[in-house]
């Protein structure tokens, strides 16, 4: 599918991860926009939405749920501890580790910014019927989920 530009990039249209690119970054403009009202970056919203619907969940959890590395997760959490969102408690099982909450404040704002984040996945996904969107999540996930 060659755009009216007069560039020929039927190559290009022809590659997975070129379409699987092209698609992020349109979604991804539009996540950030929507997301500007919370202050929340895309990372910081997957690092917080994974807190908040996992309480106690673990710094290396979230590194291998998320595939971060440790030390760009420093400064995340460090960042969302000094907003109020989320805050460290001794683990459970493991004294030698922290478990990560989500505030009362973090909640409320996980609450709205999801309901959010929910609302933009529709915005950009009008052209996909409901089955096709879920299809496309199934196929997407069967390439990056072992």
């Amino acid at each position: 599918m060659t755009r009216h530009t007069g560039i020929d990039t039927s190559f290009l249209e022809g590659l997975l991860g070129y379409n699987a690119r092209r698609a992020a970054l349109v979604i991804i403009e539009h996540f950030v926009r929507g997301m500007a009202e919370f202050d929340l970056r895309p990372v910081d919203f997957s690092v917080l939405s994974v807190i908040h619907h996992n309480p106690g969940v673990t710094s290396r959890e979230l590194c291998a749920s998320l595939n971060l590395l440790p030390p760009n997760l420093v400064g995340l959490i460090r960042g969302l501890e000094q907003r109020g969102l989320i805050e460290r408690q001794p683990h459970p099982l493991d004294r030698r580790a922290q478990g990560l909450h989500a505030t009362a404040a973090g909640i409320e704002l996980m609450q709205q910014a999801e309901t959010r984040a929910s609302s933009i996945e529709r915005e950009v996904a009008t052209r996909l019927s409901p089955q096709e969107q879920a299809q496309l999540i199934e196929m997407l996930q069967r390439i990056y989920l072992n």
